[in-house]
């Protein structure tokens, strides 16, 4: 490999290329290329070409919405099946505890964290276009839910009226609280998948590239603190309120830390025995993750055992440890929405529904790359809608891509999106025949498992140093993602990084990298003179790069960079001609009074005939004045700067007020004898300049160049033209010297 990439570089060294051509700019290069005929459409003809329908478009359109007709016809049995079984029973493993764990999270009932194990997982193997991401509950979006369901349905408002001390009054108050919050739960998935639907159909998949990868680990590291905080009570056993919105990890805190004296000891012990034992088998998984078959699956493992141990011991009476509770059998009938919640859950809808495609679609473009296949963006956000909104109906909160799972279930062989559905059958076995089994498994084996699962996200933490070794502006993205949402919480967290870091992105543009160019000797190729011994500037020409495109939130820091790096300031030398010939006509005024005294006595002298310091004095008149192209030629700042080349190669866009910016400093340099030329000016740029009226008879097509080079030997044959003109005038025979 090393020998090939060195071989590979000396030739790279030994080849060479000769062009010879003119000198290009935009008016010859235009004259000479022939543009293709476009001929434009209406609105009309583009509406009917695009509802214009063929067997061939149609059934396009049908592979595209339901993907699953494309690969399933040539599912390859004897080579995929074996691994997606392995990896679907390994992932339903997985999901059957952290469906009820996460669940805790989202302020529901565990049942209901296994119907969003299993509707939207089966639905996706239909719509979905990764072959590998697991999808179903996830910490960070349940978290959201269930701050979003507190919020809405607090504790406050449902103890009116019932003595939570009596146990039929308390099993009706909570059965009353669960219900309202389930109602607002699946309204929530059905607008975020309304919401992702929408975006899916208008093709809106880009908008997750403003959810930047720091951005989304400070925001998910803050979010694991807000879940851990929320497992504490469970851990412990304690009875607290739970809190939503600002501040809501202090009062958490500071409630779980004012009952720790009535913490649960046997609830206690029973957590960090499962935790211990957790981290244990993640650490054998990890270790041995090349030896062995599959990973361990401790977790239902640990499910296992704490609901076995809770039983045989009779927790519940005997120690008042807190467990699951009754799991309906069977399949919940469909229900619809509450659609008079929508209103009061929009934004939240529109902020889970925008996390959720992009924690989703970041790990299924690692797998595509990995394993070297596409995913289509758009489908994703209609893939995931369809699982949102049709699971409401069926009782399923909103959901999306778990890192975890979707590790296990690409680590132990799954290949395509059968895995997940045979995931889902096994949750749905539980669903409907075993379910009532982990009616005693303690809370506090749920909480033990949801903050284990957490771990990958602390270590996110370590995004720190790198973030401060690589980019201090990411950093400050991480921090404000992480700062904000740990205090604001989930929802006012995730809109303040957004709007911080658009802020930055206007920061930059506002504040790039202003460099002057130099040539490497004998190619043409320019750097920066300030980065490079090598880099040699041209006598006369300076070279000016901004690497950012010109617009109306950055013209003046670009007219003020180009006058400070460049040397040549137009108001400036203007403003020092005019007070130098001020100052000369001063001088000549003063010089003129004093000859006409001297004139004066010189011709009372010459009447007396009477020398002058032993000498007669003629007088030339010529000398009392000076004529006004002397005065300007005698008075005027030279700079030894005759062109400037701005180079256009980083320019994305101009607006009208870049445009008319551009237009003033190529005016006003035109003014003090030096030549503005752009070089390297891309097609959609010139389009824009067009269009804005850009070009006159001053300001031409001329002084726009095909490349830096062009510009450069454009404007040294200007100044030789022009030395040689200036020095015929001023020396008569230098024609004859030629």
């Amino acid at each position: 490999m090393e020998d090939a990439q060195e071989s590979g570089e000396c030739l790279v060294q030994n080849q060479k290329y000769h062009v010879e051509r003119p000198i290009y700019n935009q008016e010859i290069l235009q004259g000479q290329l022939h543009k293709r005929e476009r001929t434009p459409q209406s609105l009309r003809q583009k509406i009917e070409h695009s509802c214009r329908c063929s067997s061939k478009k149609a059934k396009s359109h049908l592979y595209s919405f339901l993907p699953i007709l494309k690969w399933l016809p040539r599912y390859p049995v004897k080579e995929y099946l074996l691994g997606d079984i392995i990896s679907g029973i390994s992932t339903g493993v997985m999901q059957l505890p952290q469906g009820l764990a996460y669940a805790l999270l989202a302020a529901v009932p565990p049942v209901f964290g296994l119907y969003s194990s299993f509707y939207p997982v089966f639905l996706y193997t239909f719509f979905g276009t990764s072959k590998h991401i697991s999808i179903g509950t996830f910490a960070v979006i349940s978290m959201m839910v269930g701050g979003v369901a507190v919020r809405q349905v607090p504790d406050e408002v449902i103890s009116v009226g019932y003595n939570t001390t009596n146990a039929t009054d308390a099993s009706d108050y909570y059965s009353l609280r669960d219900d309202k919050r389930v109602q607002v739960a699946v309204t929530l998935a059905f607008l975020s998948g309304i919401i992702q639907l929408c975006l899916g159909f208008l093709r809106f998949g880009f908008v997750a590239i403003y959810l930047t990868e720091p951005l989304v680990r400070g925001f998910t590291t803050a979010a694991a603190v807000h879940v851990f905080t929320s497992q504490l009570k469970y851990l412990l056993g304690v009875k607290t309120s739970r809190y939503s919105g600002p501040l809501s990890v202090v009062y958490s805190l500071a409630a779980v830390f004012s009952k720790i004296t009535t913490t649960n000891i046997a609830a206690l012990i029973v957590g960090l025995t499962c935790i211990a034992l957790l981290l244990i088998g993640k650490e054998i998984n990890l270790r041995f993750k090349k030896k062995l078959p599959v990973p361990i699956p401790m977790e239902i493992i640990v499910v296992i055992i704490g609901t076995g141990v809770s039983a045989g011991m009779n927790l519940t009476e005997s120690y008042g440890v807190d467990v699951v509770g009754k799991i309906p059998q069977g399949l919940s009938a469909p229900r619809v929405p509450e659609i008079q919640l929508i209103p009061a859950l929009f934004i939240d809808a529109l902020a889970i529904a925008i996390v959720g495609f992009s924690m989703a679609v970041s790990m299924a473009k690692i797998f595509a790359l990995k394993h070297g296949y596409t995913i289509d963006g758009n489908q994703e956000l209609i893939a995931l809608g369809i699982c949102n909104s049709v699971g409401s109906f069926f009782q399923s909160f909103p959901i999306t891509c778990s890192m975890s799972r979707s590790l296990v279930q690409e680590s132990t062989g799954g290949k395509t999106q059968i895995a997940g559905a045979l995931s889902s059958i096994m949750v749905l076995l539980v669903i409907v025949a075993i379910g009532y089994l982990f009616e005693p498994l303690p809370q506090t084996v749920l909480a033990a498992i949801v903050m284990v699962n957490l771990k990958g996200m602390f270590k996110q933490f370590g995004d720190v140093a790198h973030f401060w070794r690589t980019s201090k502006i990411e950093l400050a993205i991480w921090v404000v993602a992480f700062v904000a949402s740990l205090f604001l919480g989930l929802d006012y967290g995730l809109l303040t990084a957004v709007a911080f870091a658009m802020i930055t992105v206007i920061y930059r543009t506002q504040r790039p990298q202003y460099r002057i160019l130099g040539q490497i000797p004998d190619t043409d190729i320019y750097c920066d003179v300030e980065e490079y011994e090598e880099v040699k500037e041209y006598p006369g020409i300076k070279i000016f790069q901004a690497n950012t495109s010109l617009y109306f939130a950055n013209s003046e820091s670009y007219t003020s960079a180009l006058k400070k790096k460049t040397g040549v300031d137009p108001c400036a030398i203007l403003a020092a001609r005019r007070k130098a010939q001020k100052k000369h006509a001063r001088e000549i005024k003063k010089a003129n009074k004093s000859n006409d005294v001297e004139a004066s006595v010189k011709h009372e002298i010459a009447n007396d005939g009477l020398p002058v310091n032993g000498k007669f004095a003629l007088v030339d008149a010529d000398v009392q004045d000076g004529s006004p192209d002397e005065l300007e030629h005698f008075v005027e700042p030279k700079t030894n700067i005759h062109s400037l080349i701005l180079d256009f190669a980083p320019v994305n866009f101009v607006d009208s007020v870049g445009a008319k910016t551009l237009k003033s400093v190529i005016k006003e340099c035109k003014e003090v004898g030096v030549c503005v030329c752009i070089a390297s000016c891309s097609g959609p740029v010139m389009n824009e300049l067009t269009r804005l009226n850009f070009f006159d008879d001053t300001v031409t097509r001329e002084l726009l160049f095909h490349s830096v080079h062009d510009a450069v030997l454009a404007c040294q044959g200007k100044d030789r033209s022009a030395s040689q003109t200036a020095s015929s005038e001023l020396d008569p025979g230098y024609q004859a010297c030629l």
